[in-house]
């Protein structure tokens, strides 16, 4: 098996397919490690060979990715800036979309905030039916999410919904995102490394001018432009300076959001008790 610079991504490969797990404990938060081996990855998923497909999962059984880390996040933005020149993670993640590769998310245990709008910019997404919890938490400390969720919710699922998801701040199961467009399917825990396995070999057994049409003419219905992530972006980095929103994330913090794997399995909850 080999790793990512950082060692937050760990590749196993089978024929034209690459498994990616995302291990950057304890909580799989996204950092600037983790921006950083995102970066490598997408640029080899660009050039379309050896890789038709790539599949992300995660090495924690609790977490796929919990959300950015808020304590580094001039660090993660730069990152993000060697590949889009601009210090966005709405930008890097509107890039993935646009890879060669078709994206698989394999989502296991909690994905919320940049981690859900992570998995949103894959192809396809699937959800353990007994483990995966979806969220989007910025709105919950006040500030809008800035990796592009009002772009992709609103195409998955429409207003109602997306403002639905967005608003509350809450935990959604794999049955109620899979309901409500947030994912392709929710399969059995038991079952998920096998579907997922036989779907990106399906796919990958096909002629790659093929795959790449495909998700080019999709691109152009479905993915916002730029500006659009770029505006989520700037919003979200201009609400972490109201005080408002400052003084919700440190009763956040103070309650263990970001260090504790208790508060942060139940984020949805704790967030409606501030």
């Amino acid at each position: 098996m080999m790793n990512s610079t950082h060692g937050t991504l760990k590749f196993r490969s089978s024929d034209a397919v690459l498994f990616a797990a995302i291990d950057a404990p304890p909580l799989n938060m996204l950092g600037p490690e983790l921006v950083s081996d995102l970066v490598e990855l997408i640029q080899l998923l660009d050039k379309g060979e050896p890789y038709k497909v790539v599949v992300f999962s995660s090495a924690n059984p609790n977490f796929f990715i919990s959300h950015v880390d808020t304590t580094k996040i001039k660090e993660y933005r730069q990152a993000a800036a060697a590949l889009t020149g601009e210090a966005s993670i709405a930008l890097l993640f509107r890039r993935l979309s646009r890879t060669k590769a078709v994206s698989i998310a394999q989502i296991e245990g909690r994905v919320r905030g940049a981690g859900s709008e992570f998995v949103m910019a894959c192809d396809l997404r699937f959800g353990a039916r007994e483990t995966a919890i979806l969220g989007q938490n910025e709105g919950g400390m006040g500030v809008l999410a800035g990796g592009g969720a009002a772009q992709y919710l609103s195409h998955l699922m429409g207003r109602g919904r997306a403002l639905e998801i967005m608003l509350t701040a809450d935990d959604y199961s794999a049955d109620l995102a899979e309901r409500y467009g947030w994912i392709n399917r929710a399969v059995p825990q038991a079952e998920i490394d096998g579907f997922v396995s036989t779907m990106a070999h399906r796919i990958a057994r096909f002629p790659a001018r093929g795959l790449w049409e495909i998700k080019a003419r999709m691109n152009d219905l479905t993915l916002n432009p730029e500006d659009n992530f770029r505006r989520d972006s700037d919003a979200f980095a201009q609400g972490l300076k109201d005080p408002e929103a400052q003084a919700v994330i440190q009763q956040a913090v103070e309650k263990g959001f970001g260090t504790s794997e208790e508060a942060e399995l139940n984020l949805g909850r704790m967030l409606g008790e501030l």
